[in-house]
């Protein structure tokens, strides 16, 4: 249990700092990932003994998703208005998303394995792995990505909606959702709840999105960089 107490320590810690410096880069994830990761190293704690102490930790994730319906709920009216808006952006952030990604990586010379397990990186940890493995990448490399991704959103999402002008709650939560999945929705729903909101049901949309577009864009864009 003594990772399961120095999660939730170290965790608490943060927050603080957080919510002290009010800075993007002070993000909770990101300090517990710098504290914690190289003190398992240091110690030469395996994952899976860190991991089976956090089980209960990770368990409480599918419920923290579920609870993101009762803010949707409240949202209804607003979704039945602006639905055609809400899927052409999630559908163009979807795509752009995986585009752009997968583009560079190959750009930079990556193999199509990588390349593979970096399509996915903008939707939600399982969805991606899933994905990754069926276009035959590497779902432990997705799931990194994800998180890579999901804290550049997070830490970066904010200080870019202020010095592009982007005050519309809609518009916040939607790109948060989309790009940065879990991670995003968590950061707008500390920001605005409507945001949340919003970036609960791009989050959701997207991964859908992904898991059916995914196997078909990836063979063009291998095809288009010549693999």
């Amino acid at each position: 249990m003594i990772w399961l107490i120095t999660t939730l320590v170290v965790f608490y810690i943060a927050r603080l700092i957080s919510k002290r410096l009010q800075h993007p880069i002070v993000n909770p994830l990101l300090i517990c990932l710098i504290i914690i990761i190289p003190l398992l190293m240091w110690l030469n704690v395996p994952y899976e003994t860190y991991f089976e102490q956090n089980k209960w930790l990770n368990a409480l994730l599918e419920p923290a998703v579920v609870a993101l319906a009762f803010p949707l709920y409240e949202q209804l009216s607003q979704i039945r208005a602006k639905w055609k808006t809400i899927f052409t952006v999630c559908f163009i952030g979807s795509v752009l998303s995986m585009v752009t990604g997968a583009g560079i990586a190959f750009a930079l010379g990556a193999n199509v394995e990588l390349v593979a397990s970096i399509l996915p990186k903008s939707v939600t940890t399982p969805i991606a792995m899933a994905v990754a493995e069926q276009i035959g990448g590497v779902p432990a490399i997705a799931a990194i990505m994800v998180i890579i991704a999901g804290l550049f959103g997070a830490v970066l999402g904010y200080p870019l909606f202020k010095l592009a002008g982007i005050q519309a709650p809609i518009a916040k939560g939607l790109t948060m959702g989309t790009v940065s999945h879990a991670l995003g929705t968590a950061k707008a729903a500390e920001e605005n709840y409507q945001e949340g909101a919003f970036s609960s049901l791009a989050l959701v949309i997207c991964g859908v999105m992904t898991s059916i577009l995914a196997p078909v864009l990836f063979p063009l864009i291998a095809a288009i960089f010549g693999y």
